[in-house]
């Protein structure tokens, strides 16, 4: 489970780290740091509910790891696929 918080939306209210202590953090100016890791999953209840309440919708959660992630055949993990990843000709 990954969990991002887009730093161009919070801004500090701190609802995030007082309901989920064990899964986000504040920096320095009081907004929300969220761990550059994948968590584990007990504690994903924490993540969405800290997401949940945060006004700005600045914290996004996604439940499936890297290694869950569908890929397509052939290609490396780290590729990115679509119009914009195409090799010019």
């Amino acid at each position: 489970m990954r969990v991002r918080v887009d730093g161009r939306r919070c801004v500090g209210h701190g609802r995030c780290y007082a309901l989920a202590p064990e899964v986000y953090a504040d920096d320095e100016r009081g907004h929300c740091v969220a761990p550059a890791t994948e968590l584990p999953r007990e504690l994903e209840a924490q993540a969405r509910r800290g997401a949940e309440n945060c006004p700005e919708h600045a914290i996004s959660v996604d439940a499936r790891v890297e290694s869950d992630r569908p890929r397509p055949e052939g290609r490396p993990p780290d590729r990115r696929t679509g119009p914009m990843s195409r090799p010019r000709s």
